[in-house]
């Protein structure tokens, strides 16, 4: 493939309170090369379509190999991670948007915390249970072990949060990436010893219940984390607590 020119149209916004506009840029495009790589181009060389010298684009980024999950972004139109994002492979011009579900700090970088302090809110993490050092814990089955390393490969880009109905930026649903860190935890031998406190968590507002099953957290998941069979699963599990919580009363 020839070393061509590919125009980059980005929705920028200079702070979290400001209004957004359009930019657009032209940028070599070469064989494989990513999105990522063009924004690297424009910041280098932050001059306009129009030749107007701009102050560069902000946008984050790590791995540069869809692990980190730090470059989620919206790529004409659809979510997904920039760095795996081949232009050549795009439709022309190459349009970059924000995740709308987050609040925008500057141009394509939002503010993902709430993400995180979903994860506080269901205890999304292994208590230390001070046995590490007796000798080896337990022992998982095959199975158990393949589940848990498909859904620990969650790497809370947001993807799943950007396309769901449900997840909107004035509500309080948790979503697929954290029921999905439920799961995970819960499957564990030493995680199961706060499953209770979890299930509590995810029957609360904003919980399972309200996911309305559309489907879409599925079908953007970069990892290809089987979303719908861990809401299902959380589902299970919180109407058998509910059923152990009315008999013990």
């Amino acid at each position: 493939m020839e070393d061509k020119t590919v125009i980059i149209k980005i929705r920028q916004q200079d702070d979290p309170d400001s209004a957004s506009y359009w930019q657009s840029f032209q940028v070599p495009c070469r064989h494989h090369e990513n999105v990522i790589s063009c924004l690297q181009e424009i910041q280098r060389n932050p001059v306009t379509l129009d030749g107007q010298a701009v102050i560069p684009v902000t946008w984050d980024c790590n791995c540069l190999e869809e692990v980190c999950g730090s470059c989620t972004m919206l790529i004409n139109g659809r979510v997904r991670q920039a760095c795996t994002a081949l232009v050549e492979h795009l439709e022309h011009p190459v349009v970059l948007e924000p995740m709308s579900k987050f609040p925008v700090i500057r141009d394509l970088q939002v503010d993902r915390t709430r993400m995180f302090e979903n994860l506080k809110k269901v205890h999304a993490w292994i208590d230390i249970d001070g046995t590490h050092d007796i000798g080896e814990g337990p022992v998982m089955s095959d199975s158990i072990r393949a589940q848990r390393y498909a859904l620990s490969e969650c790497m809370s880009c947001g993807c799943c949060l950007e396309a769901c109905p449900q997840f909107t930026r004035d509500n309080t649903f948790l979503g697929a990436a954290t029921f999905s860190q439920v799961r995970l935890f819960n499957l564990h031998p030493t995680g199961a010893l706060a499953k209770e406190e979890r299930l509590e968590a995810v029957m609360g507002e904003g919980g399972i219940t309200d996911c309305g099953n559309a489907q879409v957290c599925v079908e953007v998941c970069p990892k290809n984390i089987p979303l719908t069979e861990s809401i299902a699963e959380i589902g299970r599990q919180t109407s058998l607590k509910m059923i152990r919580d009315l008999f013990q009363k």
